[in-house]
């Protein structure tokens, strides 16, 4: 049984290149915690993975899912030479009947699959990234031989834990080398997983996660991380089904009712570590926010639908960057919408529902060292998922500045996109094509735009436009975006403010306290220890006008650093709210008018670390 195929086919970065702010975004991920791990981390320096006697599990597999691509976008050849050393050694590894993890035979039996499907996507990832032919070869029957492996380990010891609820991760290296090798038992291998894994249509079908669980209660089937990735699960699925199926449509449900229920004003939902409400001041775990935005690459490119595209940026450009610092040197476990103290909470009073006091500093690994290894494929990922191939032709899918080169027909076709956006609204298309091709370029206008041209043609928000055209030599298609600051409802009668694709928020003034120490061997020391971070000014206030303006400013060397590229001002008032033990009140103690009305900045969301998004609007008069 053939697969159906994709709708949209990802190039990869062989084809893509980052540019623009883009770019500078991964170069200083680089310079960063990504590009350090290894050195300074025992769990990744010293991973079992690689010959050491630390973790053997996820943690060596998370960073290389990001730093592969990372190495291979910025075509960094100290990056790559340690990447491709990674890779051997794990393949060097790998025992004759192609088990792939490291513990002892006898372990195997209790040994949690889902890394196999994790190390088995990196190795595909990985595939895709090398442009040497001869070590993608050995990696392509490296993953081949886990997977045969995977499928008879499933006939003696069935999916449990974080493998029976991550089993449609699986179905991507799976289908990847399906495609490649229309191999049947690939199929058959992919079915027992369906067959043994957690049923997230029913689930979603008879969905009772409308409330949080009690504080300290934890289960699989509430945590937020396995939301996040199961949102693909049923498209994915969908490729070995024939006929028409409400895939796309049950996807959007499931996305509607984690945003409905749990939903925060980025597009993301919460979860600390489980599914926590619509409170401003729950939290949402990192690792969530970047397997969400994989899921809605992989949903791009199954559905072909622009909704994804939306969701994607809007997660990416806003949840993602503000649990970053700037030099994306520390991260937090949980961001907050509301977050006016980053600070060490006392036990008896801690916000989250079931992670630590520490969850909300920035640090090497607050609260649970996944987040600290898992983070790197966001960026990355997002790079990769700016153009795709359509059965007509070229989709610009993410908008972000990025060059692709690829064949189409006979001619070589290379398409810039330059932009600013989504510090900007204008979108130039550069495409040259070495010999006259015909072909589609499938420009995807974001749906968050009240109104968009190309060329000067009316194009519709939330949807693909499509320039069809003979190119030839280079030309040009310019996308012009309207978009008008707004305020949108939030639950307990407050509002957040929106410009196109980005929330905006009050930077709060902070005074940071460092700290360095060593625990359980792992040292913390300038620049990626901990940061406490204090309130240094007032935000304790409410919206007296629907007045917002909106202002430019340059763009910095950090594109989401506190010297934001765009804000807008905003009129309020001092109303009585409250901070107790470190966390401002879910809601204000009053709303009656403190002060005089006063101006006030708002930057993107994603360039603050203490911010106020979640306000009351005041009668307008």
């Amino acid at each position: 049984m053939p697969l159906k195929d994709l709708k949209l086919t990802p190039y990869t970065a062989k084809e893509l290149k980052p540019s623009g702010w883009l770019r500078r975004q991964l170069q200083i991920q680089a310079a960063g915690l990504s590009g350090h791990l290894d050195e300074i981390w025992p769990d990744v320096r010293d991973s079992r993975w690689i010959g050491g006697n630390r973790d053997g599990w996820e943690r060596f597999p998370y960073w290389l899912d990001g730093f592969i691509p990372l190495a291979y976008l910025l075509d960094d050849d100290e990056l790559k030479v340690r990447a491709e050393r990674y890779v051997d050694r794990i393949l060097e590894a790998q025992c004759d009947d192609g088990w792939i993890c490291p513990c002892a035979e006898q372990d195997r039996w209790n040994y949690d699959v889902w890394v196999v499907f994790l190390i088995c996507k990196v190795l595909a990832l990985y595939c895709d990234c090398t442009g040497n032919a001869e070590k993608g070869r050995r990696a392509q029957n490296a993953l081949s031989r886990a997977l045969k492996n995977l499928s008879r380990q499933l006939e003696r010891k069935t999916l449990f834990d974080w493998g029976s609820a991550r089993w449609f991760e699986a179905l991507v290296p799976i289908f990847w080398l399906y495609d490649r090798t229309q191999e049947q038992w690939l199929i058959e291998l992919a079915e027992k997983l369906q067959v043994q894994g957690m049923d997230y249509r029913k689930l979603f079908e008879h969905f009772r996660l409308d409330q949080p669980q009690e504080k300290g209660r934890w289960n699989f089937m509430t945590h937020v991380v396995n939301h996040a990735m199961a949102l693909k699960a049923i498209p994915l699925a969908d490729r070995m089904e024939e006929g028409n199926t409400d895939a796309n449509v049950f996807a959007k449900r499931q996305l509607w009712l984690l945003q409905h229920f749990h939903g925060m004003p980025t597009g993301h939902f919460t979860g600390d570590e489980c599914l926590s409400g619509n409170s401003a001041i729950q939290g949402s775990e990192l690792c969530s926010v970047v397997e969400a935005m994989f899921s809605y690459e992989q949903l791009l490119s199954l559905t072909g639908d622009a909704f994804w595209g939306d969701i994607l940026e809007s997660v990416a450009f806003n949840a993602f960057p503000a649990a970053l610092s700037a030099d994306m040197w520390t991260h937090q476990y949980d961001q907050q919408t509301n977050q006016v103290q980053c600070s060490i909470l006392p036990q008896e009073h801690i916000i989250f529902r079931t992670n630590g006091a520490d969850a909300n500093l920035f640090g090497l690994e607050p609260h649970f060292g996944c987040c600290t290894a898992n983070f790197h494929q966001g960026w990355p990922k997002l790079a990769l998922s700016a153009f795709m191939q359509t059965s007509r032709g070229i989709a610009s899918t993410v908008l972000v500045p990025s060059k692709l080169q690829t064949r189409v027909g006979r001619a070589e076709v290379t398409v810039t996109l330059d932009t600013l956006y989504p510090f900007r609204d204008t979108l130039t298309f550069r495409v040259f094509a070495s010999s006259p091709v015909a072909f589609d370029l499938d420009i995807r206008i974001p749906g968050f735009a009240d109104s968009a041209q190309v060329d000067g043609v009316r194009a519709c928000p939330g949807a693909f436009f499509t320039v069809s055209r003979v190119w030839e030599g280079e030309q040009t298609a310019e996308v012009q975006l309207s978009c008008s600051p707004c305020f949108l409802p939030r639950p307990n009668d407050l509002v957040c403010v929106r410009r196109g694709v980005l929330v905006y928020a009050l930077p709060i003034d902070g005074e940071t306290v460092m700290h360095e120490y060593v625990r359980d061997g792992v040292e913390r020391k300038f620049p990626y220890c901990d940061y406490e971070i204090f309130p240094r000014s007032a935000w304790n206030y409410a919206y007296v006008s629907d007045a917002l303006q909106y202002e430019e400013h340059p763009l910095q060397d950090f594109p989401f650093g506190p010297d934001a590229p765009v804000s807008l001002t905003a009129q309020v008032t001092e109303i009585d709210w409250p901070m107790e033990y470190g966390v401002c009140t879910a809601v204000p103690a009053g709303r009656i008018p403190r002060s005089a009305p006063r101006t006030i900045r708002l930057i993107p969301y994603g360039c603050t670390q203490l911010r106020m998004t979640e306000m009351p609007l005041l009668s307008v008069t």
